[in-house]
């Protein structure tokens, strides 16, 4: 089963971001917008709104070097379905 980023819609996450029960991150690294969970939010501060902002701001580019984008990837309609916002993109 696979997971959605909550920072930037992706829907191809091996693991939940956070764990049910404790809370900690999962320390993936989402290939498409790059935030690690457990790291990007718990050590360098960044809340998933800030590096999403980030993402947007660069550009949204697929971050990953070792993973290609999936055939027909489109950062703007995968936020579009996780914030539900048309307008923002």
């Amino acid at each position: 089963m696979m997971r959605t980023c909550p920072v930037c819609g992706y829907a191809g996450l091996e693991e939940p971001p956070r764990s049910a029960t404790t809370g900690g991150g999962s320390y993936e690294i989402c290939p498409s917008c790059g935030f690690e969970f457990g790291v990007t939010d718990d050590d360098q501060g960044y809340s998933y709104e800030a590096w999403r902002e980030k993402w947007i701001t660069d550009g949204m580019k697929w971050t990953s070097v070792g993973q290609s984008a999936p055939e027909g990837w489109d950062p703007r309609n995968a936020l579009r379905e996780l914030l539900g916002d048309g307008d923002r993109l």
